[in-house]
């Protein structure tokens, strides 16, 4: 990364961070995908599993994930300040926190797991999938989390062409062992559902062994020695990580876990509205990589201008951010809107489900644009380290307003299932208006000193 000048080199210097994190964020999302597009060509139960198992995993995942999100704006801010002596040891606490996470999570699950599905009213068979498929996927918690921190640290340095060619393995070994352990082939246990939890873990495991291997022998990352001479556990910068990444942790939460959260409620109605629900989650979900890509490209550049104490400039990449989101955000819409029974079709061969899923892609070509506008506001604010009040923002906009809205629609109106994503599409436009507006008021005081 380098200093900019012109809007002009602002937005290439932007494309040229975000495009490799776009990849990555698409390789690595695509292991969820993979898991649901490849257990849906298994058997509808099998994919009703695995989303409700997927609706209690990805939540908590992404959420405590979102805390090791912070190594990337105090890292960024360090080589903006030219600290780089300090780097190795705010990654290497960050290597600490992720194991710590990882082992809570794991914990979690284990004793939780089973209360949590029989408060849900599932088929025997899909509540056994989706319990097995968490409890496959938790065997590659700590490589994951370990992953996410390594991962933080190399886009913080600006190199995230790395990540992107770390990332870009994983949905090919990730589509070769579903193939053996969804369907039983050459050999190996015929697992379903189950399996991909499988494949997953051992993914993660892989991924997380190329990350480590190229920090330790290549350059740029090779001259900060992040492997030898480990710190002791510090919890003044455990406490400091976490300052800045719980509220980016809740933040995150409170968005994914609202889908998992409509999911869930949506069980009430059947093993068809659950699959087809997930179908339209799992493509929107593919297409929110890009606005959060460039969420988190604006992260990283906001964070290297202020720790450069370049105000303007960083006043110039937040909005530079929204705009190229926005714009994106319809071709988005447009895709979701004119190819939605194509998409539907990829998943399965179900009529019922397909006829669902259909209506479920137009409600969600409906959010394109808010998501476009608060996925970069958030990533900007974190480049300011300002998540406190983001993360208040974030709860109410998506459970005081949003799920409300779409219980009551659901509940009390002919919209029925429809009435959840009214209530998803209100509590997004509400955060990415509430955001802008924290980020205007951060700038402008900034502006004022």
């Amino acid at each position: 990364m380098f200093e900019t000048k012109t809007k002009a080199e602002k937005f290439r210097m932007l494309i040229k961070i975000v495009f490799p994190i776009l990849v990555t964020q698409v390789a690595m999302y695509l292991v969820t995908f993979f898991d649901i597009y490849m257990t849906a060509r298994y058997s509808t139960e099998d994919l009703a599993g695995v989303s409700i198992g997927s609706s209690f995993w990805v939540p908590v995942y992404i959420g405590l994930a979102g805390i090791l999100m912070s190594i990337t704006p105090i890292v960024a801010q360090l080589m903006g300040a030219k600290k780089k002596e300090e780097v190795k040891d705010a990654v290497q606490q960050g290597i600490y926190l992720a194991v710590i996470l990882a082992l809570i999570v794991f914990i979690f699950f284990f004793f939780s797991i089973e209360p949590l599905l029989s408060l849900i009213n599932l088929e025997p068979a899909v509540a056994s999938v989706a319990k097995n498929y968490i409890f496959a996927m938790s065997f590659g918690l700590v490589p994951l989390f370990v992953y996410n921190a390594l991962r933080c640290y190399i886009d913080a340095l600006g190199s995230t062409r790395i990540s992107m060619f770390i990332s870009l393995l994983s949905a090919p070994i990730n589509v070769f062992f579903n193939y053996l352990l969804i369907y039983g082939n050459f050999g190996f246990p015929e697992l379903g559902g189950v399996g991909a939890g499988y494949g997953s873990a051992i993914t993660y495991w892989l991924v997380m062994l190329i990350a480590v291997w190229i920090i330790h022998t290549r350059k740029p990352f090779k001259s900060f020695n992040i492997f030898r001479g480990w710190a002791k556990l510090s919890f003044i910068r455990l406490s400091e990580i976490s300052l800045i990444g719980v509220p980016i942790g809740i933040a995150i939460f409170a968005e994914t876990s609202i889908f998992s959260a409509v999911t869930l409620m949506m069980s009430t109605y059947g093993t068809i509205t659950i699959a087809a629900h997930q179908i339209a989650i799992n493509f929107t979900s593919l297409l929110y990589m890009l606005p959060l890509s460039i969420s988190m490209g604006a992260t990283i550049l906001v964070g290297f201008e202020v720790g450069a104490k370049r105000f303007n400039d960083a006043r110039q990449y937040s909005w530079i951010s929204v705009a190229a989101a926005v714009g994106f955000s319809f071709v988005s819409a447009f895709i979701l809107f004119s190819m939605r029974h194509q998409i539907a079709g990829l998943y399965t061969s179900d009529p019922a489900v397909i006829q669902l899923a259909v209506q479920f892609l137009i409600f969600a070509a409906l959010f394109q644009l808010s998501d476009a506008v608060q996925a970069p506001v958030q990533g900007a604010l974190r480049g300011y380290k300002d998540v406190n009040i983001t993360f208040v923002m974030a709860l109410i906009s998506y459970w005081v307003i949003g799920l409300p809205v779409g219980y009551l629609l659901s509940t009390f109106t002919g919209f029925e299932a429809f009435g959840y994503w009214i209530g998803l599409i209100a509590g997004l436009t509400a955060g990415a208006i509430t955001l802008s507006f924290r980020l205007n008021v951060i700038q402008k005081k900034i502006a004022a000193h």
